[in-house]
């Protein structure tokens, strides 16, 4: 029989180290959705991302769509806080506008709140591609 090495670990690549900007993009786009774009000079993307996530939020509060707060009780209502966390400042502003709080009693309301769910969704997306831009995994 030949003796073939066999290695039980395989080499990874290093780690790139944090640089500022793969910190502060990531946080910046998560408060203000495209800002993370903007600070890395991607315009274009940057303002179609504050477009869409700022009109799908707009739009879920005009059709009186609900803007869940912390509870710590059913897990869907977890996870559409978690969502709609995820928009960031508008969100903070929201809640200290006391926007949202409508309870859904009827269909556009519930379409409204998963506009809402949507837009925070897509905001987190956009993060997490500020922060691959950031550390140049992704151009």
């Amino acid at each position: 029989m030949a003796d073939t090495p066999t290695s039980t670990t395989q080499s990874r690549p290093a780690a790139a180290p944090a640089s500022t900007m793969s910190i502060v993009a990531p946080a910046l786009a998560w408060l203000i959705p495209g800002a993370g774009h903007f600070v890395q000079k991607r315009w274009i993307r940057g303002a179609l991302l504050m477009f869409s996530v700022v009109a799908m939020f707009m739009f879920g509060l005009a059709m009186k769509g609900k803007i869940y707060q912390q509870n710590a009780g059913d897990l869907l209502e977890i996870l559409a806080f978690v969502s709609d966390l995820g928009t960031g400042g508008l969100y903070i502003l929201s809640r200290m506008m006391d926007l949202g709080l409508n309870q859904i009693s009827f269909a556009t309301a519930d379409y409204g709140t998963k506009f809402i769910a949507v837009a925070g969704l897509l905001n987190i997306i956009a993060a997490v591609d500020a922060y691959h831009i950031a550390i140049g995994r992704k151009d």
